[in-house]
């Protein structure tokens, strides 16, 4: 947004008296030149010389001590003013909008108005611009009214301004109300709608709105338009679309870049993401900032490129300030050389950033955790406590799964002596924690306990309970699930059907299966599959297994096969054995233990050549079981 200047010719100050020529020009080259030690010279002349209680001149004094970020001495000065005056506010909401400052951009509004001071077309898009940047709806609603009251509202860049707080505060109704009254549109107008649709997830309607705003023939979408039209494809998972609309853009900035490469990585590309990327670098028109550097960096660590990561590396502290790198694209990078085993690395680049930052920490742990490290990582978070850094969420919830019951019920002491126990994802980690411990009565505990439950919430009991074979209870719990509202997903269904495969609910699991599509409209994966295939193996119903895998929409794999061929050796089923072991033979023939089972299951049946023949074939294809051997010594 532009800035706006302290004086126009529509805002001449018409009550003041006619400023002595001599201050007036000394003070406008003082402006010129931005000199803080000839402001406070000019300020001290100003005292002496009596013109210190001149409205004119002490607000234009504001404006220059402001552009200096002087901001002390410009409060003292409008806090010592005579006759309060709009100009002399406006810098210094200026400042505070300029510097990120938005509570005491309000602040300053609302002093402003309590003051009795009429605010005019400058001072209210600042205002606003606070209201969205800090999500303040109510304070923005009440700006909105003194906006009508002051008869302001056909002000083009105030509507704009009141657009943009509605939507960035998640008010669409009003947004599109506002829009909708529009007179008189500019690209911005249209922008903030479409932001506001991709903001609060209504990805289909910004492309809707894209076509309206071609058709009014009110404006052309300029590059923020495209960005943002890329940004709703990304969401939606339409990366070629997205692609699509970025090759349209005439000239694509760091932004149009930086959205298709998180694009692809957001829907797991990320070898899109990093070819994207280096034809960012190629086209040699748009330098990465930090954003672009961490999104990268993210792709190279599920790529485990580590080299390419390295590269990445190197340029960001060569084009960069060390701090500025490390601050942004630090967590990504240290949590690249973890996923890649390289410890020192990764240390490295922990000592280098800040240390009084939560995310510093929350990085180096879940680098221990992602290299098995737990009790390094536990010991992490005892380091991070000692520095008087405050642990948030995320440092919790992460901790926890790796935790032991001894560490985990230190944690959730912490939990509740910090007043975490309220946060979702926290009581999520703490079921899962005991579940995994073998405290399912505590897991539960926990669950039954929290006040509001997401999908999460019910996913992770239920698959505690599953691991437990409590099978009965994890439809117990299911119907419980639908009528708090919450629909199962395909992470549910993966979790109830292990459950009832292990707790022998043949029947029940059938069904189940055959709801997902039918009551829930989703469809099954693979997993969903070999749980099926699992629960009939078990059962003994090796030949409604096999039925049911025939008729299976895609390639069984091995999981599938060797959940049969298990069952086909406990239930002595040789004729189905053997074209389960052929299946896998055929997908894994260096793998000796398909070899062995099936084997195994031609001698149990007394086939002694068939066994031997077995055997035979295994030792021609080198596919030899490696010798067990005993790591305890004898005493001499």
């Amino acid at each position: 947004m532009r800035a706006w200047p302290l004086l126009r010719p529509q805002r001449a100050f018409s009550f003041l008296p006619f400023p002595p020529t001599q201050t007036s020009i000394t003070l406008q080259a003082c402006s010129y030149s931005k000199s803080l030690i000839k402001a406070k010279q000019i300020h001290q002349k100003m005292i002496i010389n009596g013109t210190h209680r001149n409205p004119f001149f002490v607000t234009k004094l504001i404006q220059h001590y402001v552009d200096c970020d002087d901001i002390a001495s410009a409060l003292f000065l409008l806090h010592h003013l005579h006759q309060a005056n709009v100009f002399a506010f406006t810098p210094i909401l200026w400042f505070y909008s300029r510097h990120g400052l938005m509570h005491q951009c309000i602040r300053t509004y609302v002093d402003l108005r309590v003051m009795g001071v009429v605010p005019d077309g400058y001072v209210f898009p600042k205002v606003l611009k606070a209201c969205a940047q800090s999500r303040w709806l109510e304070i923005g609603v009440a700006v909105h009214k003194d906006i009508i009251v002051f008869g302001l509202e056909s002000n083009l860049q105030v509507r704009n301004a009141i657009l943009d707080m509605y939507s960035k505060c998640a008010d669409l109704h009003s947004a599109q109300k506002v829009f909708n009254e529009m007179s008189e549109r500019d690209v911005f107008s249209w922008n903030s709608m479409m932001s506001g649709y991709v903001c609060n997830g209504l990805f289909r309607e910004v492309v809707r709105l894209l076509g309206l705003m071609r058709a009014s023939g009110d404006c052309e979408p300029d590059v923020v338009t495209w960005n943002t039209i890329m940004d709703a494809y990304c969401r939606m998972g339409l990366c070629n679309e997205a692609s699509r609309v970025f090759h349209q853009i005439k000239d694509p900035n760091v932004i149009s870049w930086t959205t298709l490469i998180s694009g692809y990585s957001g829907v797991r590309r990320h070898d899109l993401a990093l070819g994207t990327f280096r034809d960012m670098l190629n086209f040699g028109m748009v330098l990465p900032d930090v954003d672009s550097l961490s999104g990268i960096l993210v792709s190279c660590r599920f790529l485990g490129a580590l080299t390419s990561g390295k590269e990445v590396h190197c340029y960001g502290i060569k084009v960069m300030s060390g701090d500025a790198f490390y601050k942004s694209a630090g967590a990504a990078l240290l949590t690249l050389y973890a996923n890649c085993g390289r410890l020192n690395d990764a240390e490295n680049v922990f000592y280098r950033m800040n240390k009084s930052d939560v995310v510093t920490w929350n990085a180096m742990i879940y680098g221990f955790i992602d290299m098995g490290l737990a009790n390094e990582a536990v010991q992490c978070f005892r380091e991070m406590q000692t520095s008087d850094v405050k642990v948030d969420q995320t440092t919790i919830s992460t901790l926890l799964p790796v935790c032991d019951l001894r560490h985990g019920k230190e944690m959730h002491a912490y939990v509740s002596k910090h007043c975490y126990n309220w946060v979702i994802p926290v009581c999520n980690a703490l079921i899962h924690m005991y579940s995994k411990c073998g405290c399912i009565a505590y897991a539960y505990s926990v669950f039954s306990t929290m006040a509001v439950r997401d999908l999460v919430s019910w996913n992770t009991i239920i698959s505690g309970f599953g691991m437990h074979g409590l099978g009965q209870t994890v439809l117990k719990l299911l119907q419980e699930m639908r009528d708090e509202g919450i629909s199962p997903d395909l992470v549910t269904f993966s979790s109830a059907l292990s459950a009832c495969s292990h707790s022998g609910l043949v029947k029940e699991g059938i069904e189940l299966f055959y709801r997902m599509t039918e009551e829930f409209s989703l469809n099954p994966a693979k997993e969903h599959f070999s749980c099926v295939v699992d629960m009939l193996a078990r059962a003994g119903r090796l030949e409604d297994a096999f039925h049911f895998i025939s008729k299976m929409p895609f390639e069984p794999d091995k999981h599938v096969w060797g959940a049969l061929l298990a069952a086909c050796h406990e239930h002595q089923n040789v004729s189905i054995g053997k074209l389960a072991a052929e299946k896998l033979i055929g997908l894994e023939p260096q793998e000796a233990g398909h070899y062995v089972t099936l084997s195994n299951i031609y001698s149990k049946a007394g086939r002694w050549d068939d066994a031997a023949r077995i055997r035979t074939m295994m030792e021609c294809r080198g596919s030899l079981k490696p010798s067990g051997h005993s790591l305890v010594g004898t005493r001499s």
